[in-house]
């Protein structure tokens, strides 16, 4: 009985945990995709109709956060970071909470179903890790090692399910999420994956998130000059998007960083009308994650304009700026497919899946600042092994170059929540009523307390209280 209790703790937890991931991740995701679906299906019967519930949706959207889910903010990566970085379990429990996990998927599901440019990728992670970190409670005595590793593992399992890419999810869980790659942890961390990415394949079957691009057995001659000058194109691009989240205070109008400062709702409703008049103005390519552009664009379905990326990416930053929940994964990657649709003017005799797969991986890892997850994760997806030395070369060198622009994005935001957690209020000093000082003390000529007295009956005033 011992040894089976030993065992259940060891690995049962983490592979009950794995499987409620994968579970929720394939929910999760069917929940967004019904969102968006009905969104799509009011804005063909009514054009204009995003004009009035894109506003609404995201001012509910940011009230909703503020008012009951602190922590949901975002794409919820740089809030696992947070916990994983700091060895006080508080942060866990406040950002990886039941509430939380349950506020990311409701708010988000809200903006989806206002068109917001979010994604369902980033919000996984972030419900995978609190799911697990909450089965901290399976075990009598947990401690602040056991609940890192549950998180560690629900994250990169989220990863693995939400793109079907179980690879990307370990070296996810390397290079951003940890920054090494502990023994003790790899065994639990590679099994979980395993299940979540089993549970979602059993669901929604063998399938890769961008489909399968045919690259001919002979590669073009200018393929360096387009992985070079792709680079650097997604890495100035993804490096001055960085630069605008973390830099507000120096291109945003002073009246409204006050109006965000003091009427937050009201500044969502601004950001989500500038989303609706882009996304009218484009056609409604812009609404929604993007992930059916980049597709259809890999397919060679999908024309878009060459002012796509660039109008995607106001409508990324108005849907991140109000601390709506949603992921920016899948909207990164669109915005890279749409810089390889615009340089394909430039190279025109190669293949444009070519292309897009290196713009994707390009902005991505600019973005991230992380290039081997990137080139992973792109290659998994559209199941691109033939291109892996070029995927590589570009998510390294955009990666570079984005950080001449602005730090690593998910490490700088995470930051921000590792602020000391506020202490309580210390307890009033009661007042002590004053003394007086004795006659013969106040006439002693060397200035000194007469003999006898003590420090006890000095006036309080004339002593500095540390509380004080």
């Amino acid at each position: 009985m011992r040894r089976a209790q030993r065992l259940w703790r060891q690995y049962g937890i983490f592979w009950l945990g794995a499987i409620a991931v994968g579970l929720v991740a394939v929910l999760y995701a069917r929940l967004i995709d019904w969102g968006y679906d009905a969104f799509l299906g009011v804005r063909q019967r009514y054009v204009w109709a995003p004009l009035v519930i894109t506003p609404a949706l995201a001012a509910l959207a940011v009230w909703l956060t503020r008012k009951f889910f602190r922590g949901a903010e975002g794409s919820g990566i740089p809030q696992v970071i947070a916990t994983l970085h700091t060895k006080q379990r508080a942060y866990g429990t406040r950002l990886l909470s039941v509430r939380i996990l349950l506020g990311k998927i409701g708010v988000s599901f809200l903006a989806i179903l206002g068109g917001l440019t979010i994604g369902r990728e980033g919000p996984t992670v972030q419900v995978g890790a609190a799911l697990m970190f909450n089965l901290r409670r399976f075990y009598p005595r947990s401690n602040a090692q056991i609940e890192r590793q549950l998180a560690l593992a629900g994250a990169a399992a989220g990863l693995s399910a939400a793109f079907n890419t179980p690879l990307a999810g370990v070296v996810f869980a390397i290079e951003e999420l940890t920054r090494s790659f502990e023994a003790r942890t790899s065994g639990v961390l590679i099994t979980a994956i395993i299940i979540a990415g089993v549970v979602a394949l059993g669901l929604n079957g063998n399938y890769t998130y961008f489909g399968t691009i045919q690259i001919g057995a002979h590669f073009p001659d200018l393929l360096a000059v387009a992985v070079v000058l792709t680079a650097l194109v997604t890495g100035i691009a993804g490096g001055i998007f960085g630069w605008l989240l973390l830099n507000t205070a120096r291109w945003i109008p002073a009246p409204l960083r006050q109006l965000h400062g003091e009427r937050p709702v009201v500044f969502a409703a601004l950001c989500g009308f500038a989303i609706a008049v882009v996304g009218v103005i484009s056609g409604g390519t812009t609404f929604g994650s993007g992930y059916t552009e980049a597709r259809g664009l890999l397919e060679g379905r999908e024309q878009l304009s060459m002012f796509y990326p660039f109008l995607k990416m106001i409508a990324m930053i108005g849907s991140y700026l109000p601390g709506i929940p949603g992921g920016i994964f899948a909207p990164s990657l669109s915005i890279g497919a749409g810089f390889g649709n615009l340089l394909h003017m430039v190279f025109d005799s190669m293949q444009l899946p070519m292309l897009i797969a290196l713009a994707m991986v390009g902005y991505l890892a600019a973005v991230t600042q992380s290039p081997i997850t990137s080139f992973v994760i792109v290659m998994e997806m559209i199941d691109g092994h033939a291109l892996v030395i070029s995927l590589m070369a570009t998510a390294l060198i955009a990666s570079r170059v984005s950080r001449l622009f602005a730090p690593p994005l998910y490490e700088s935001l995470a930051e921000r929540y590792l602020a000391p957690l506020p202490q309580p209020a210390p307890a009033p000093v009661p007042e002590v009523p004053e003394v007086e000082v004795p006659q013969a003390a106040a006439d002693d000529v060397d200035g000194e307390p007469a003999a006898g007295d003590s420090a006890d009956d000095i006036a309080p005033d004339t002593f500095d209280s540390p509380r004080q």
